[in-house]
């Protein structure tokens, strides 16, 4: 039995949608180099990159990676405020492992998923390759490696906040009802994930469909914040996947309600998409502070002579 739940999100054609929208909706005072068609084209081929990492062809990669596409609330949440760092996270789960025997298996790091994590690194690492470019632009030096780069992690986060948007990828209900309580007669057979998420978005949405429904571009404050807040939304919509696809709506091209719902989904994912990439960008500018008390106290604890260094 795998570690972690096989899920994954809006398939191949989703996840392209969301890329593409989510550049193309840039705004122009971002660099020149990422407008081009051919970043676009990029970044949305990289739209479902992570989920060609997890062929049974690399199963240590796939296993690594796959408790990345999710996060299990339920049991997440049973940890109290989610710490920002994903070692702090682990621990935590693994101290609630303890607290809970019974729910040992359950609140496993690797059951419960790491969905906001490997979404603020990445846009870490976006948000870093944004600082070496405006620095190499500046210095009047090449910038072509790091643009590709940029471009690579643009793409590589446009996954992870897919997924973000797809509600089954933040519930313990992800393939299937699973709540002692079923008064609504959902079902409990696995198959509605990749009903909902692939094949219905194949035969029935397409990017005309989900354009109109994004939201207006801005920055975000705290990014690990209002992502978190972004993730809490669309949990919202558990009851409703489940309730459309009790009614039929992901059959076919399903109604007017489930491609309605669907796109909204996926132009969720595409507008926060876009405000994540602009907002690594604005954020870019500002001055790396010259240190930083977590920093400090993580090479301390890492390296006891760089703690004598700073005694002294």
């Amino acid at each position: 039995m795998m570690a972690a739940p096989l899920s994954f999100g809006w398939g191949s054609k989703g996840h392209k949608i969301i890329n593409n929208l989510a550049v193309e909706g840039l705004p122009t005072d971002m660099p020149a180099f990422m407008r081009t068609q051919a970043a676009i084209d990029e970044i949305t081929y990289l739209g479902p990159e992570p989920d060609r990492w997890r062929s049974l062809a690399e199963p240590e990669l796939n296993a690594a990676q796959a408790p990345d596409h999710f996060i299990n609330f339920y049991y997440a949440d049973m940890i109290g405020k989610l710490p920002r760092e994903r070692y702090k996270y682990i621990a935590e789960l693994t101290a609630a492992e303890i607290t809970h025997p019974e729910l040992a298996k359950e609140l496993q790091p690797d059951r419960v998923g790491f969905q906001p994590y490997i979404t603020s690194e990445v846009w870490e690492r976006l948000k870093a390759a944004m600082r070496d470019y405006r620095q190499l632009k500046a210095a009047h030096q090449d910038t072509k490696p790091v643009e590709a780069a940029i471009l690579f992690y643009a793409g590589w986060l446009g996954h992870y906040v897919g997924d973000g948007s797809q509600p089954l990828h933040v519930s313990r209900d992800y393939n299937g009802w699973v709540e002692p309580e079923n008064p609504n007669g959902y079902t409990t057979e696995p198959g509605i994930h990749s009903r909902f998420e692939t094949a219905f978005v194949n035969a029935a949405i397409s990017e005309s469909d989900v354009q109109p429904l994004m939201t207006p571009v801005h920055t975000v404050g705290d990014e690990w914040t209002d992502y978190l807040a972004y993730l809490r939304h669309t949990a919202t919509y558990v009851d409703e996947v489940y309730q459309l696809d009790k009614e039929h709506g992901f059959d076919g091209t399903g109604t007017a309600e489930s491609r309605h719902f669907t796109a909204e989904r996926l132009a969720a994912g595409a507008s926060m998409l876009r405000d994540l990439i602009y907002s690594a960008w604005v954020k870019s500018a500002e001055p790396v502070p010259e240190w930083h008390p977590r920093a400090e106290t993580h090479t301390a604890a890492a390296c006891p002579c760089a703690a004598k260094k700073q005694d002294n």
